[in-house]
């Protein structure tokens, strides 16, 4: 079986897209560094799905599912964000494993308040990647891109909050 060591990104598609070229190749490296930690997310939240134990056993794994399942949907988006743009999708498990920014998700975690913990720390951290996103795309005069940022961190914003409920004590 024959690897290719390169990192190269893949060449571009011709589209009838008005934005420039330049533009679109630097959108499409946002894009897939955005996708790289989308995927990496994705697969978080399922590792919390199927390793979660204790009391709230049902609520949590359910709940996680559920996370998993929208994450699904912004890395479905942002993938075809990328590919409008005349891109090359690149979501394989290994290249967001080599490329993802979140941190390794711990095997070793079990207990429900401990995964409530772990989720809410990659929610947290993929957020501020995508609000940090919403201003590059912006500064690339890419509105479409800067919107599709902006409903994945309000996604994102409403997960955390189901998720940390699980942890926060009324005052």
């Amino acid at each position: 079986m024959k690897t290719s060591k390169t990192t190269e990104a893949p060449a571009m598609y011709e589209t009838e897209n008005d934005i420039s070229l330049q533009r679109r190749k630097e959108l499409n490296t946002l894009l897939n560094q955005r996708l790289a930690s989308a995927v990496d997310l994705q697969m978080q939240m399922k590792q919390a799905h199927w390793n979660v134990k204790g009391p709230n056993f049902i609520g949590l794994h359910e709940l996680f599912d559920k996370v998993a399942e929208a994450v699904e949907d912004y890395v479905d988006q942002i993938a075809e964000r990328v590919v409008q743009l005349g891109g090359v999708a690149e979501g394989t498990v290994r290249m967001a494993a080599a490329r993802s920014r979140l941190v390794e998700y711990s095997p070793e975690i079990a207990e429900g308040a401990a995964h409530v913990e772990g989720v809410a720390r990659a929610l947290s951290t993929f957020g501020q990647e995508v609000r940090g996103s919403i201003e590059e795309a912006n500064t690339l005069d890419d509105a479409d891109t800067a919107d599709l940022f902006t409903e994945v961190s309000r996604g994102i914003d409403k997960w955390l909050w189901f998720v940390e409920a699980h942890s926060q004590a009324a005052k």
